[in-house]
C-alpha cells in the first residue's frame, strides 16, 4: 500500500508502519505519475480535499484550486499511468437543499456552496475522463462515494479526527464534554424540522472505510462505474446528537444558540439502497450512540 499526503491537515502517525509514505501534495501531476508508473498502482482512492462549508463559502479560490485543479491533476496522472480503478471521497452537499428526503443519487443536483460545487465538478470530471478522451483514460472505472456526515473513531481508539479548529458537530461536542471548548453553538434552531434544528444522517468512519473496500471489490470484479450515496438512511437533529452526547459522556453541555450558518440545508438523509444493492454493503455500526460513544473516547485519549 503506499499512502500520499502533504500533512496539510493530516498526521504522519496516522499512516500504517507498513505503508510505503510520500510526503507530498497528491495533485501534483508529474510526482504523482512517477509513484504510480515505479508502484505499477491498478487502483487510487482519493481522500484529499478541503471539507469545511463555511471556510469554501470565505474562501472559494482556495476549493477551486484543491478540490477541482488538483483532483483533476491526479485523474490525468492516473490515466497516463495505467491505472485502471479511481474510489472518490464525493459528498452529499451535491445535492444542496434537496427537494425530496431521503435523497437518492437520481435527484438533481443543485449544490449551494462552493464545497458542494468542487465535489460535483470532480463527479462530472471522472465521468467524462472514463467515457474516452487522450492518455487511455476509456479504461479508467470509477466509484464516487457521496458521504453524508462521517464521524466517530475506531472502536480501538487508534485513530479518529484529529484537525485543529474542526467544525464537524460531534467533534465539536465531544471536545465541549472533555472541556476543550467552553461551549458549542448551535447555529440555527427555527428549521423546517420538528425540533427546529438541522438534521443530518450519521454514518460510523468504520463503515465508511468499509464502503471504500466495497466499492473496490466491485470494480474489480468488472462492475461498471457507480456515484452512490454513502450513509445509513436516517438522520438525527442538532438536538438529538448534543442529548447523545450528553448520555455518553455523563456531561452537561453549554450550548449556545446563534445565527443560522451560510450554506447549510435543513435536512439532509441517504437513500441508501442502492448503495447496499451494488456494493453489498452491510453497515455494522448503525447506532448514533456508538458513533457518539467513539469519538467521544477517541477525545479522553487525547487528553491522556
Amino acid at each position: 500500500m503506499t499512502v500520499v499526503d502533504n500533512l496539510y491537515s493530516g498526521h504522519r502517525w496516522a499512516v500504517p508502519p507498513t505503508a510505503d509514505f510520500h510526503q507530498l501534495d497528491a495533485g501534483d501531476e508529474p510526482a504523482m505519475s512517477s509513484i504510480l508508473r515505479q508502484q505499477r498502482s491498478d487502483a487510487v482512492i482519493h481522500f484529499a480535499g478541503h471539507i469545511v462549508v463555511p471556510e469554501s463559502i470565505a474562501d472559494p479560490a482556495k476549493y477551486y484550486r484543491n478540490n477541482v485543479v488538483a483532483s483533476l491533476n491526479l485523474i490525468r496522472a492516473c490515466c497516463a499511468s495505467g491505472v485502471r480503478y479511481f474510489i472518490f471521497s464525493s459528498s452529499a452537499a451535491v445535492y444542496g437543499d434537496p427537494e425530496q428526503v431521503p435523497v437518492a443519487e437520481h435527484h438533481p443536483t443543485i449544490p449551494i456552496n462552493p464545497y458542494g460545487r468542487t465535489k460535483l465538478i470532480t463527479e462530472w470530471t471522472l465521468r467524462d475522463m472514463a467515457l474516452g478522451g487522450r492518455q487511455g483514460s476509456a479504461g479508467l472505472k470509477y466509484v464516487a462515494l457521496r458521504y453524508f456526515n462521517v464521524a466517530g473513531a475506531s472502536l480501538d481508539c487508534t485513530l479518529g479526527q484529529a484537525t485543529p479548529e474542526a467544525t464537524h458537530l460531534i467533534k465539536v461536542a465531544c471536545e465541549t464534554a472533555t472541556g476543550q471548548r467552553p461551549s458549542i453553538s448551535m447555529f440555527g434552531h427555527d428549521y423546517d424540522t420538528p425540533d427546529g434544528t438541522c438534521i443530518r444522517d450519521y454514518i460510523h468512519v468504520e463503515d465508511l472505510a468499509a464502503a471504500h473496500l466495497c466499492a473496490l471489490d466491485h470494480l474489480q470484479s468488472g462492475g461498471e462505474s457507480q456515484v452512490l450515496n454513502c450513509g445509513y438512511g436516517r438522520g438525527f437533529s442538532v438536538r438529538q446528537v448534543l442529548d447523545t452526547i450528553e448520555q455518553v459522556s455523563g456531561k452537561h453541555l453549554s450550548i449556545v444558540e446563534t445565527e443560522r450558518r451560510a450554506g447549510d440545508p435543513a435536512n439532509l438523509v441517504a437513500d441508501n439502497h442502492a448503495i447496499k444493492e451494488v456494493l453489498n454493503w452491510t453497515p455494522q455500526y448503525d447506532d448514533l450512540a456508538i458513533i457518539c460513544r467513539t469519538a467521544y473516547n477517541w477525545e479522553c485519549r487525547q487528553l491522556q
